[in-house]
């Protein structure tokens, strides 16, 4: 008797993680998983629907520092970097710097890998549109979604 197997379903959001750093892969060998199913718990999270894909780049301090002040004129580093590209398909990209991470995961006292996914849903949904900058009631909405999205995913909130 032989097996029907239905084929894999692709999921509804193509996450592409560039390392940059190679430390990141030496300190946490599964940031590419973690990444990829961070992403897509958002995308599934904020209630989105249809192909879309969008890319993650793990870089250092200093290149997103570079780029927060070029882009931002701030020149200093940041935990993550957001660049929506406007297109429906492709959401856009986002860099994480590997220090800057890493130091507040340990201020915060919480695990490199919590903080990390954290702020891949977190910089997601700004892909997605979603802005904690813009007044009080969109940073409660954005967190409240970031507080639903990381319970999913078995983690602790990252406000409390």
């Amino acid at each position: 008797m032989s097996e029907t197997r239905k084929p894999k379903a692709k999921p509804a959001l193509r996450c592409t993680v560039v390392v940059l750093d190679e430390r990141w892969i030496e300190a946490m060998p599964d940031a590419e998983r973690i990444a990829r199913r961070a992403a897509r718990a958002a995308f599934a999270g904020a209630r989105r629907s249809g192909r879309r894909s969008l890319n993650v780049a793990l870089d250092h301090d200093k290149g997103v520092r570079a780029l927060n002040a070029r882009d931002r004129q701030k020149d200093k580093p940041t935990n993550v970097l957001s660049y929506p590209s406007g297109e429906r398909e492709f959401l856009g990209d986002m860099v994480l710097a590997r220090q800057t991470v890493w130091r507040e995961a340990r201020e915060q006292r919480k695990s490199a890998a919590d903080h990390f996914t954290h702020l891949v849903v977190h910089g997601t949904l700004h892909l997605l549109g979603y802005d904690h900058e813009t007044g009080e009631a969109d940073a409660e909405r954005m967190e409240a979604l970031e507080r639903r999205i990381l319970a999913k995913l078995g983690i602790a909130d990252p406000y409390a």
